[in-house]
Parts: structure tokens; C-alpha cells; sequence
């Protein structure tokens, strides 16, 4: 069960690249349809609607959620949908940030299951990656219809100056947000690594508010601008992303302390920092973690290492190799080339054949 909650370590492997792929989609002579039909609502049969609920609630049975997160989940029927987009998403995103890398955010359940029992730089990334999914995921799938209990961000209040006009459908990030945090839990008191996972899960959410743009839209004759309609609109994740990965390089190893006066926990910088660690003090915006990583060079319980991986000659050979050197291939590889786009409407392309290096790091 979830106790403070990575989004990433909820599913298999099946799900983290999107359940709904797996699922096998109905046929339209399922229902019935010859594809001449209007396009129009179908209604819903009493039976249709209570299958779809059965079908709603084993989902969320199927997340291993604890009690009061599969009391969210069922309460409204896009929740489970966004959840699992959620953690698609944040999956693919870690694996793109850190393609580079020695540890290249390998997510397969043994290796997962290790790395969120410890408190390291690459745990805190997880858990600020899954929360910035959720609260990404949440807030476009309000804007986008596909929830209940909530719909377009509500206009400010602002007053229309310079004929202004509120509009269009933002992303609701304020509706987002209450569902995340409540989703996730409260802040909790005692446990360093719980309140680490807690302040982690925040910086995602903090990095998904601060990216929040507003878009508008001129309107008026000839296209003079003396009306202009706008709305919220959050950043591609794909930003957010990029934003957590630099977080990460610069996160901070951190200790705990009481606070006399309330009896609390705090966090604080170690009590005896180590050579390369800083004694800086975290704001809310670092990510941060109480255990130095492994070097993720060899097999363990965290990574299968970086054995047999494929690198790049001058960007990165040295650093995933770990020092044991690379192997050096040549193969003849075949990709379309020259390509023109031809009326109407394809794309008409040559066959070229060129030799290339691969590069894998020794065993």
C-alpha cells in the first residue's frame, strides 16, 4: 500500500507505459454502429452505465491505493484515467532526462522497489517528477472535460482593463492542486525520510505553478487587437521535466533537527557534512535527500548497471563506462533520406545506406 507516495512505484510495468494501451479497444460493431451514424451523443442504457462503473472501480482497485486515495479514485470516473496518464507521463519523462546517464531511471519492479526504500538523489527526482505528473495531468484532464467534479479554471479577479476579456478554457491548476495535496497526504512530523518524500513532492508541484502562462487571443476587424481573450495554459511537461533534472543536479543532503518550539521535525543541512556536501540551508524549491547514491556503474539492487550499455564517444563514454572502456562496432545501417513532400499528399523519400560506430561499455 502507499504511505507518502510515489506515483511511479504504484504499477507494473505494464501500466507505467499507459494501461489504456493495453486494454483492447471495442469494435464499433460492438455497439452496434454501421459508421453512417451523425454525430451525435449516443445515450447511455442503465446497463451500459453501471458496466461502465464496474469497469471504473476495478481500475482504481488495481493501483494498490490505500483507502482514502481509492475513495478518490472511484468518486469520479476520470480520475482513474488521469492517474494512470500520470504515471506514463512522469515514466517516460525520468527515462528522457536521464538517457545519459549511469542511472537512467530503469523502473522495472525489483530495482524500482530498492531505490524508493532509500533516500537518495535519484528517490527525490521520482518523487518530484510523479507529483508534477499528477498535478500536470489533473489540471489539463479538468480543462479538457474528461472530470466530474471539475472544468475549466475560473476566471481571476481582475477587472477588464484594456478590454480584456477572461475566456477560452484554462487549465485548472487551483482544482489540481486541492486534489494533489489531498491526494498525498498531510505533512508529516516525525520521520525525516517521510517528511524528505513530503517537501520532494511539493517542488514538483511548485515547478508545475510556477510555469503557468497566460495565452490570449486578439480579436477585432482585420485583426486589430482591440479585444483580447486569454487564459491559463500550464507548461509541456517536457519543460517541467528539464526544470526537476536541473533541480536534481543541484539538490541538497539534508538532516534533521526539532524545532523547540513547536516539538516538530525541521529539516536542515547534516550535522556533519562530508567533503562536497553543502551546509546550505534548503529552501522549498530544492530537492533533497538524506543517503549518497551508489555509483549505479555495477549490477545491484538498484540498477543493472551500466554493462553492455550503449554510449556516445565524446558526450559520454567516459561517465557510463565507469572506467572500464567501450566496444566499438561497425554496422551498415539503411534510412530514408532526400525527402520531398509530393502533391497531394505523401511523402516520397530515397533509400540511403551509410556505415556508423556503435559504442558499448565493457563488462
Amino acid at each position: 500500500m502507499l504511505d507518502g507516495h510515489v506515483l511511479l512505484g504504484w504499477l507494473s510495468s505494464c501500466a507505467l507505459l499507459g494501461l489504456l494501451a493495453c486494454a483492447p479497444r471495442p469494435s464499433a460493431a460492438y455497439f452496434g454502429l454501421t459508421g453512417n451514424e451523425p454525430l451525435t451523443i449516443l445515450p447511455l442504457t442503465s446497463e451500459m452505465e453501471e458496466a461502465a462503473v464496474k469497469a471504473h472501480y476495478k481500475v482504481c482497485d488495481r493501483l494498490k491505493l490505500e483507502k482514502k486515495q481509492r475513495r478518490m479514485c472511484r468518486r469520479d470516473p476520470g480520475v482513474a484515467e488521469t492517474l494512470m496518464e500520470a504515471i506514463s507521463m512522469s515514466a517516460l519523462e525520468c527515462q528522457y532526462q536521464f538517457r545519459f546517464e549511469r542511472w537512467n531511471c530503469t523502473l522495472e519492479g525489483r530495482y524500482r522497489a530498492s531505490l524508493l526504500k532509500r533516500g537518495f538523489k535519484e528517490t527525490a527526482f521520482l518523487y518530484a517528477i510523479s507529483s508534477a505528473g499528477l498535478t500536470h495531468a489533473m489540471a489539463k484532464a479538468c480543462s479538457a472535460g474528461r472530470m466530474e467534479r471539475c472544468t475549466c479554471d475560473e476566471a481571476p479577479d481582475l477587472e477588464n482593463r484594456e478590454a480584456w476579456q477572461w475566456g477560452g478554457c484554462g487549465d485548472n491548476l487551483k482544482y489540481s492542486n486541492k486534489f494533489v495535496k489531498e491526494f498525498l497526504g498531510r505533512k508529516p512530523n516525525k520521520d525525516l525520510r517521510a517528511r524528505v518524500d513530503f517537501h520532494n513532492n511539493l517542488v514538483g508541484m511548485k515547478v508545475i505553478k510556477a510555469g503557468v502562462e497566460t495565452t490570449c487571443k486578439c480579436h477585432g476587424v482585420s485583426g486589430s487587437c482591440t479585444v483580447r481573450t486569454c487564459w491559463r495554459q500550464l507548461s509541456p511537461f517536457h519543460e517541467i521535466g528539464k526544470q526537476l533534472k536541473q533541480k536534481y543536479e543541484t539538490s541538497l543532503k539534508v538532516g534533521s533537527t526539532t524545532n523547540e518550539a513547536t516539538g516538530e521535525g525541521d529539516i536542515s543541512p547534516p550535522k556533519k557534512s562530508a567533503p562536497g556536501h553543502s551546509d546550505q540551508i534548503p529552501r522549498t524549491t530544492d530537492l533533497v535527500y538524506i543517503d549518497d547514491s551508489p555509483s549505479f556503474c555495477m549490477m545491484s539492487r538498484y540498477s543493472p548497471g551500466t554493462s553492455g550499455r550503449k554510449c556516445y564517444k565524446d558526450k559520454n563514454c567516459d561517465s557510463i563506462c565507469c572506467g572500464r572502456g567501450h566496444n566499438t562496432q561497425s554496422r551498415v545501417v539503411t534510412r530514408p533520406c532526400q525527402c520531398q513532400v509530393r502533391w497531394c499528399c505523401y511523402v516520397e523519400c530515397k533509400q540511403c545506406t551509410q556505415r556508423e560506430e556503435v559504442y558499448t561499455c565493457k563488462d
